[in-house]
């Protein structure tokens, strides 16, 4: 199939392209900027664009089967900070992506959600996909927005589309200087021998996903006929930030001072979540150990320069 993925230069969007490459499609891969730790790869069309670039964005969707939607212009730290921004760049030029998947006769779209702060707090754990949904951040408001939106373009026009909500993925090629993504950060400053910074006790409960194992589920999802499908896609294991940290140490086998700030209003104290949908209809599990997550990231951090 003919693939085109929004966002496939970034760390989820990347490991997408070796995964469909891999499995014999055609790859054509429309971002803002190139990918951070490797060339270009011969075998991919790159086009260059702003998210908002309707033109640049409608010549990328020539010829396409399957759009892969990574793309989201915030964060949940920095959504709050300017919402109408979030809705503008995010909601408005996903209703046109739709508008132009449904008159280019596009055969799916997938669409990356949030695992997390779709959610927000919730009182039973593991969440599945028919939770409830509370967002406490403007990045989870806008990705719910987007699914619902989805299904409305299903059942007017057709458009079939399948929704991955995912924990929170980790693994080589993620930039640990980045202010997202708790693994790499942490081992990122365990390299530099700098401290780290933990927002509150520590006690946080998240759900990590190696992003091998994120990518394959991303793939089944594709492939599968069904109009309109969520699948959340995680380890459906909870562990504390505090765990977390433990982990390292023990992978790493080095010591690095630990700081611990105020707790953020963002941050739900606890999300796992259930994978049985996944299981079931995709025929899909993890199979990446923590540690040995921890374990492969940690050898490619080692391999960047300070």
């Amino acid at each position: 199939m003919n693939t085109l993925i929004l966002g496939g230069n970034g760390f989820i969007g990347s490991h997408l392209v070796d995964k469909l490459l891999a499995d014999g499609h055609t790859v054509r891969v429309f971002d803002k900027y190139k990918e951070y730790f490797r060339r270009p790869i011969p075998e991919v069309e790159y086009c260059f664009g702003d998210f908002g670039n309707r033109g640049l964005l409608s010549d990328a969707l020539a010829d396409i089967d399957v759009v892969f939607h990574l793309i989201s212009t915030t964060l949940p730290k920095t959504s709050n900070d300017d919402p109408v921004f979030d809705v503008q760049s995010n909601i408005i030029e996903s209703l046109f992506l739709m508008e132009k998947c449904v008159a280019c006769q596009i055969k799916k779209i997938v669409f990356i959600s949030s695992g997390g702060t779709i959610y927000g707090e919730s009182k039973i754990l593991p969440v599945t996909e028919d939770g409830p949904k509370n967002p406490v951040c403007s990045y989870g408001i806008t990705k719910l927005m987007i699914e619902k939106y989805l299904f409305l373009f299903g059942h007017l026009y057709g458009l079939r589309s399948a929704i991955i909500r995912p924990s929170n993925p980790y693994g080589p090629r993620q930039n640990p200087k980045s202010i997202q993504g708790v693994i790499p950060v942490f081992l990122g400053k365990v390299k530099a021998g700098e401290p780290i910074e933990i927002w509150g006790d520590g006690e946080i409960v998240r759900d990590y996903i190696y992003i091998e194992d994120l990518v394959d589920g991303i793939y089944r999802a594709a492939l599968l006929e069904a109009s309109y499908a969520i699948f959340n896609i995680g380890s459906g294991v909870g562990y504390s930030i505090n765990e977390i940290l433990r982990i390292i140490r023990e992978v790493v086998g080095l010591e690095t001072k630990v700081t611990y700030t105020e707790k953020r209003s963002l941050d739900v104290p606890k999300i796992y979540l259930d994978i049985s949908g996944a299981k079931e209809e995709l025929s899909w599990e993890p199979v990446t150990l923590l540690a040995d997550g921890i374990k492969k990231t940690w050898d490619f951090i080692e391999t960047l320069r300070r």
